[in-house]
């Protein structure tokens, strides 16, 4: 099985987890703004011989957001840098869908639930996307957003297990909306190693990024985001 290394940064927590011969280990930490600190520590820890290759590394998967502008920042940057000096893949996998995938690990979430997924964009705004579970992998339902909490789409019935930050402004979401939501845990971040099997699903597709292809997701207007390449020049 190919060894994959995974980085998440979108958020409070940074960590970094690999895979290796059916064996994962992670280092988490949650430090606001430290991140930049934290990161190359843990990957000497985790990978102390610097090659990647050499030890068992094939692919390299990142959190690429929505999330924290600087955070991003960092994780796109290591993982491209790493990428190109080691000649490995990258692989995208979207924060909000770690932050499902955390859920179930945790036993927050069970594989029946539909999980509403929310994370404080500051400026009263949040991203938010819904997400059920096949074979233990989360998979998109509706969305992604990016809005004010008030905005948020209100269409469907489902219940709705709700997770993250976002939750703080769950007395802001839609009446329609509110009312489906029938749990909410503000304090769930993602994790590395909940990565790992958004990321192996993706190279068993073949779904992966070159070195150049590497960038972090923003925010582009109040109902979407996209790269930053394809944001367009700034006036």
């Amino acid at each position: 099985m190919t060894g994959i290394l995974a980085i998440e940064t979108a958020t409070d927590a940074c960590s970094v987890a690999v895979l290796i011969d059916e064996q994962i280990r992670e280092c988490h930490q949650v430090a606001p703004r430290q991140h930049s600190q934290l990161l190359f520590a843990m990957l000497r820890e985790l990978l102390p011989r610097g090659n990647l290759r050499e030890q068992g590394i094939g692919v390299i998967a990142y959190g690429s957001g929505p999330g924290s502008f600087t955070g991003l920042r960092i994780a796109a940057s290591a993982v491209q840098g790493l990428a190109y000096s080691c000649g490995l893949p990258a692989i995208a996998v979207p924060t909000l869908a770690v932050l499902a995938q955390t859920a179930l690990r945790q036993g927050v979430a069970s594989p029946e639930d539909t999980v509403f997924c929310t994370l404080d964009a500051r400026i009263n705004e949040v991203y938010s996307a819904v997400y059920r579970y096949e074979d233990s992998l989360a998979v998109l339902c509706d969305g992604p957003w990016a809005c004010s909490p008030g905005d948020l789409p209100s269409n469907g019935s489902a219940s709705l297990l709700a997770l993250g930050s976002g939750c703080q402004f769950a007395d802001q979401f839609p009446l329609p909306l509110g009312e489906r939501v029938w749990a909410c845990h503000p304090d769930l971040l993602p994790s590395a190693r909940d990565i790992l099997p958004q990321a192996a699903a993706s190279l068993r597709r073949g779904d992966t990024l070159t070195p150049a292809e590497v960038q972090p997701v923003y925010v582009r207007d109040e109902i979407s985001w996209k790269k930053l390449a394809e944001q367009g020049k700034r006036s």
